[in-house]
């Protein structure tokens, strides 16, 4: 698998299957979200899905794939410092605001700046049809953060703060896909790189969930917890990948971009598991989100 996905990098091949991984990364990972979003604390659901992918990904990292070159474990410690800041932003974000709030926020602010970061690192660049698709697409994604904040009745007064958090958990999202798709590309082999970053990376939040969990009066049952846990590694695996290894076979910025069409799949998500809301205006907004990023692809 390895081999093939190295030999079809930069070719025609490689950029339609880059364009499916960035699309099955979206779908995913509107699920993982309301996952973390759901029924249990945001801090305790993400501490439960991490030690989850961090004892799955270890055996397979100690036993299957590649060893690391020595020039990776600087990589992983990076990954590790960025990810980390990430996830509690992410969690305070969730703990102050809804879903549907929180997520466009932070998902319209990430491609924006990832498609920067990877012009300036990868010299990666758009052409004028893209970058029109990247306006629709992203006046789709603050037209229902400003939409939120308009009419969301509920919970105003830590509205401020939920989208502030969401602004910053964005520049992190952009952050860390451009440095995860050096860090992809820095190693011979890719699933290298994909099963140590998840065993590094399930190290923090659960011990930070642990000791939230102890301080809460009412406790959850840890069993639904660590089964929420099991199948938000799962869907952690397939997401993250999908969108690493499209990182790798194609432009960085390009897959960035795709993925945020995860807004859409968010709403339908948030609408079906969550019972949140969706109105006529929404719909309207996810559908320039869906041009966006069709005029992207197009404009390649």
């Amino acid at each position: 698998m390895s081999d093939w996905l190295i030999s079809i990098e930069g070719t025609a091949t490689g950029h339609n299957l880059a364009l499916a991984l960035a699309l099955l990364a979206a779908f995913l990972h509107a699920v993982f979200g309301a996952l973390q979003k759901g029924r249990h604390d945001p801090w305790l659901s993400r501490g439960a899905i991490d030690i989850s992918y961090g004892l799955m990904a270890l055996p397979i990292a100690l036993f299957v794939v590649p060893w690391p070159e020595p020039h990776m474990w600087p990589i992983f410690a990076g990954a590790f410092v960025i990810h980390t800041a990430y996830k509690l932003l992410q969690a305070m974000a969730y703990t102050k605001g809804a879903y549907h709030v929180v997520y466009p926020v932070v998902r319209g602010t990430g491609p924006l700046f990832a498609v920067f970061g990877a012009g300036l690192i990868f010299g990666e660049v758009f052409t004028p049809v893209q970058w029109l698709g990247v306006a629709v697409l992203l006046s789709g994604i603050f037209g229902l953060a400003v939409y939120n904040l308009r009419y969301l009745t509920s919970a105003r007064d830590s509205l401020p703060a939920a989208l502030g958090l969401a602004v910053a958990t964005g520049l992190f999202v952009a952050l860390y896909t451009t440095y995860d798709a050096y860090g992809i590309r820095a190693t011979a082999d890719p699933f290298t790189f994909l099963a140590w970053f998840f065993t590094i990376d399930g190290i923090a939040m659960p011990i930070l969930a642990g000791l939230r969990w102890k301080q809460l009066l009412n406790r959850p049952a840890v069993l639904p917890l660590l089964g929420r846990g099991v199948v938000g590694a799962i869907v952690a695996f397939f997401s993250f990948g999908s969108i690493m290894l499209a990182t790798r076979l194609d432009k960085v910025g390009e897959a960035a971009v795709l993925r945020e069409t995860s807004t859409v799949f968010a709403a339908l998500v948030g609408y079906v598991l969550l019972k949140e809301r969706v109105g006529p205006r929404r719909i309207s907004l996810m559908a320039l989100i869906a041009i966006g990023a069709v005029i992207v692809e197009m404009g390649a």
